[in-house]
């Protein structure tokens, strides 16, 4: 459930994200910094894919991940590899099948060449000073907190908060009311913006732009959509997926976290698998080290591939 309101002290927007979507708290359950699904909690944030649309991702984005793979092994031109990519004569399947062998195999410089732009509402500026320390193949552009001098700031409140005892939950309340109110007056005496921005807190909002190309997407989303990784962030690279599979379903195919290609977990965290989707690099091992004992006992060795 979402509560949104204007804080009576300094007009303050409020989200109170605390319960899941249309569900009573859940007291006896433990708590934890990460929900259980994202999905179900309505975190006020909203993203938007800019660029491309459908018609332009189907029309040309495989045939240019597609001619970027063939150059490196064809003696044809790239403009005729292009060409016969997008008039019908190398079917969609096959190029498919040559961009995901080529993905799996390390070969990133190949789906560097397509980009996607996302515009981003409604996230806090704890989110996005994780996000912008992403830089190799990506570019930002975000509301500044300098030049902009915020006449209604909003802000978020965290599950956990929510989840905490009602003096607790008023007092973080409290606070980010306190410290935008303050905010104001220091406009209103005078201060510049950039100074008087010092006594916002991480939970006010912010909106940006973002573009980054595919290779950059699936090495962000391999970190970000890890069950590790913070419930706000993880919360907006599920949205970009989202709006990735809307124009392309199979470029969206390769947005997961990063257990799913490498087959492993290898988040030290995660040593006691409380996260189920692949199985920690220890039992991996120490699976491989038991099968090695065993074959040496028996006189034979471990075929390797």
């Amino acid at each position: 459930m979402v509560v949104s309101g204007t804080a009576a002290s300094s007009g303050t927007e409020v989200t109170d994200i605390g319960s899941a979507a249309g569900g009573a708290r859940e007291s006896a359950k433990p708590r934890s910094a990460t929900p259980r699904s994202p999905a179900t909690r309505d975190l006020g944030m909203k993203v938007s894919l800019l660029f491309p649309d459908r018609e332009v991702a189907e029309k040309y984005y495989l045939p240019l991940i597609y001619t970027a793979c063939r150059t490196c092994y064809s003696e044809l031109e790239p403009q005729d590899i292009f060409e016969r990519a997008t008039d019908g004569r190398v079917a969609e399947q096959k190029q498919q099948d040559l961009i995901r062998r080529v993905i799996e195999s390390g070969h990133g410089s190949t789906i560097e060449h397509i980009v996607f732009t996302f515009a981003i509402s409604g996230v806090t500026r704890t989110l996005s000073h994780q996000l912008v320390r992403h830089r190799a193949g990506v570019a930002f552009d975000q509301q500044s907190q300098r030049y902009l001098d915020y006449k209604k700031p909003s802000y978020m409140v965290p599950g956990t908060v929510s989840d905490a005892p009602p003096e607790l939950r008023d007092r973080f309340v409290s606070g980010m009311d306190d410290s935008l109110s303050f905010y104001g007056e220091l406009l209103e005496a005078g201060v510049p913006g950039e100074d008087a921005r010092f006594v916002m807190p991480n939970a006010t909002r912010t909106n940006l732009i973002m573009t980054a190309n595919l290779r950059s997407l699936i090495h962000m989303s391999g970190l970000r959509l890890c069950t590790m990784a913070q419930w706000e962030i993880r919360r907006l690279f599920q949205l970009i997926r989202h709006e990735i599979f809307a124009v392309s379903p199979f470029l969206g195919s390769f947005l997961a976290p990063k257990c799913v290609p490498l087959g492993y977990c290898d988040e030290d965290r995660n040593r006691d698998e409380h996260c189920p989707i692949r199985p920690h690099k220890d039992t991996v091992l120490n699976a491989w080290a038991e099968k090695r004992a065993e074959a040496k006992r028996a006189g034979r060795e471990l075929e390797t591939i």
